[in-house]
């Protein structure tokens, strides 16, 4: 089952633009109030995603203005189980909006977000955190494959073959979600360095101590 409250990661993600574009649809106000909430952190519903990607991507083609009362015509369509279940039958209900001239439609950001929505869920399904291994770091399934190693990596520039070949238990797939499970959970801090070392790199195991001298 979908989650549906999101973090402003995650529902930059699902909406297709980013995390200020996310506290900015909150901050001004641009999102019907019963879309959001700001108790105990920010969340966004996920059924608002589609709202903010249409008034993002929308921008240069209508006005703020008309953006903001297309939202407040679709918002009203979504009531009963259509907010308590995103997406689900979504495809059945009418969605267009005709404006004198104007006609607009929701229904490609909706797919869309769909997608997306399924592709982040997928994430949360593949990554685990077990105080067993590797002190509760976040791994991908099955394995001990650290996910925000994986992130550094790509982030760092590494070859996708490269990385894969580094980790024998890794696919394309798992990769991809790897990283989009990075950008909806973002570390906080200094970010992480890769591990995995250049082709000519060598390690050794001589190390010097040096010795204490007697009083």
């Amino acid at each position: 089952m979908r989650a549906s409250l999101l973090t402003p990661s995650e529902a930059a993600i699902v909406a297709s633009v980013t995390v200020r574009d996310i506290n900015r649809v909150i901050d001004e106000k641009i999102l019907p109030a019963a879309l959001y909430t700001v108790d105990d952190g920010r969340r966004v519903q996920l059924a608002a995603c589609p709202l903010v990607g249409f008034y993002f991507r929308a921008a240069k083609a209508l006005t703020a203005e008309k953006r903001l009362t297309l939202i407040h015509s679709f918002s009203e369509r979504i009531t009963g189980d259509m907010a308590r279940h995103p997406f689900v039958g979504w495809n059945k209900a009418d969605w267009i909006v005709r404006d004198g001239f104007l006609s607009v439609t929701l229904s490609d950001f909706i797919a869309d977000a769909d997608d997306r929505s399924t592709r982040l869920e997928a994430t949360r399904a593949m990554v685990v955190e077990d105080p067993g291994i590797l002190g509760g770091s976040p791994v991908i399934r099955g394995t001990r494959i650290p996910v925000y190693d994986l992130v550094a990596s790509v982030a760092a520039g590494l070859p996708r073959e490269r990385i894969l070949a580094a980790y024998p238990g890794l696919d394309e797939t798992a990769l991809d979600l790897a990283i989009l499970y990075g950008e909806a959970n973002p570390v906080r801090g200094r970010p992480r360095r890769f591990t995995i070392l250049p082709p000519d790199a060598t390690l050794s195991a001589e190390r010097t101590v040096p010795r204490r001298r007697r009083a």
